[in-house]
């Protein structure tokens, strides 16, 4: 079984590119790119018109190997009787072989789109940084049909997937040998990603995704022996007089990560009771009993009570996850996580990201990530669509949620709960994290397509309706 997918920087790639120049004949490399661009577009154009023969297609060609790709997937297209047109960028540079290669096949070069049934962006590839220039962008605008990006969309940055100006949206993006951070940093800008492997042999990654299949192997599950105590107890302090609602979503996450038990602590005791009535309650952390986690923060208040409760938590030797309210405490006391020897996730959004740095994320989010978490020891989970997650002396995660779905109020409370009952069931800090935003973001499509193929809003508690639903579909992959 797979563990993790890795997503390598333009460095990294290029790297892996000179090595295997070594290894085989000059241009087999090329010739394996084109080939798998080619069958994409084909299959593309037959899923889209019900045909490859007869239909149109338009390269879009940049200077250097990128556009050679594309010149070459044209040629090939043309063998299975497809219309190809080459618009040059660079007329100059374009590459050579591949546009005499184009021509000869019957290929034409002309200046305008035409009426094409799909669009290959061959403009840049992983070594063009910054939007697309005017010519480019003049193009990309006008064209009106699918678009099928050769690497990565161009105008979108390869390593941080940043868009500064006009850019290529993809309905699909073709891979070259190995995902680019852009596939899963900007994903939007991508559309669906297929891989074709050229032959590199790559590094161990420094950005990676967790396989669902894994971490469905992994969850806790009660095994045979397994008692309520034994499966993980988690301690939940959230919710205030003002934000109730914030303790009942935190608990409800955790009630249905795991098996095990959930105690809490705090003001809300009568709301979470009445949603969740196998929680064991209790008004203070001192009279909580013993537990495995902590999560503090949801709703939780930032006045001199929620600070000491804050501070006896972190005074522990237990796991313990700091979310919303606990965040903007932290940001102005950092000496109560920085101290600490036993694992500490925080969880912020790009706000309380800035609050606790004193800066923006800005467009490097997995670099920021990585640089919170070494600065302060702790394990930082950064949300977004593709949610980060970052230890210090490892890999930086990502999880790609597939859509926006749980960018709704509350959503952030209920991950919160899932990721301090996974820490309590002894799992480590960064594959917690990591395992509950992908679990999270699933029950979040669960939710929005309620059995239905079109999607509509909804909420956090639809999501922690769902939450179960996910965590059975990601174990379902692993059988």
């Amino acid at each position: 079984m797979s563990v993790q997918r890795g997503y390598f920087t333009a460095d990294e790639v290029r790297a892996a590119e000179a090595e295997l120049f070594t290894r085989v004949p000059e241009g087999v490399p090329m010739q394996r790119a084109a080939h798998g661009l080619a069958t994409v577009v084909a299959g593309e154009l037959r899923a889209r018109t019900g045909g490859v023969a007869g239909r149109a297609v338009t390269l879009l060609v940049g200077s250097g190997d990128n556009g050679g790709d594309a010149l070459w997937a044209g040629t090939k297209l043309r063998r299975r009787g497809v219309a190809v047109t080459a618009v040059l960028l660079d007329p100059a540079r374009a590459h050579t072989k591949g546009l005499a290669a184009l021509r000869a096949s019957g290929g034409r070069v002309r200046e305008e789109l035409g009426e094409p049934d799909l669009v290959v962006d061959g403009i840049v590839g992983i070594s063009g940084r910054g939007s697309l220039r005017p010519r480019a962008a003049e193009l990309v605008a006008g064209v009106d049909v699918p678009i099928v990006a050769a690497d990565l969309p161009s105008g979108v940055d390869p390593d941080t997937g940043a868009v500064t100006g006009p850019a290529v949206r993809a309905a699909v993006t073709v891979a070259f040998g190995a995902y680019k951070p852009v596939h899963a940093l900007a994903a939007p800008w991508c559309g669906r990603i297929e891989l074709v492997p050229i032959g590199l042999r790559l590094p161990e990654p420094d950005l990676a995704a967790l396989e669902p299949a894994w971490i469905g192997a992994r969850w806790p599950v009660p095994g045979p022996a397994d008692d309520k105590y034994t499966q993980g107890v988690t301690g939940i302090c959230a919710g205030s007089a003002t934000y109730p609602g914030a303790a009942v979503l935190c608990t409800g996450g955790a009630v249905a990560a795991t098996s095990g038990m959930v105690r809490y602590a705090g003001t809300g005791s009568a709301q979470v009771l009445a949603h969740f009535p196998e929680v064991i309650a209790a008004q203070s952390v001192s009279d909580t009993g013993r537990v495995q986690s902590w999560v503090f923060g949801p709703g939780a208040g930032t006045d001199a009570d929620a600070y000491e409760r804050l501070e006896e938590i972190l005074a522990t030797d237990l796991p313990v996850v700091v979310d919303a309210d606990g965040l903007t405490l932290l940001a102005a006391a950092p000496e109560l996580v920085r101290s600490r020897t036993a694992p500490t996730v925080l969880t912020p959004h790009a706000g309380e990201f800035a609050r606790l740095t004193g800066q923006e994320v800005g467009a490097d989010r997995v670099g920021a990530v990585r640089d919170l978490a070494e600065k302060w020891q702790v394990t930082v989970l950064l949300k977004g669509r593709a949610t980060l997650v970052a230890a210090p002396g490892h890999p930086v995660l990502v999880n790609e949620a597939g859509g926006s779905w749980a960018a709704t109020a509350g959503a952030g409370d209920v991950l919160s709960g899932v990721i301090g009952a996974l820490l309590a069931a002894g799992r480590d800090p960064a594959w917690s994290a990591a395992a509950a935003a992908r679990a999270h973001a699933l029950a979040a499509n669960l939710a929005a397509h309620e059995n239905h193929p079109t999607a509509a809003p909804t909420s956090a508690t639809p999501l922690l309706n769902h939450l179960r639903a996910a965590i059975r579909t990601l174990r379902s992959l692993s059988d």
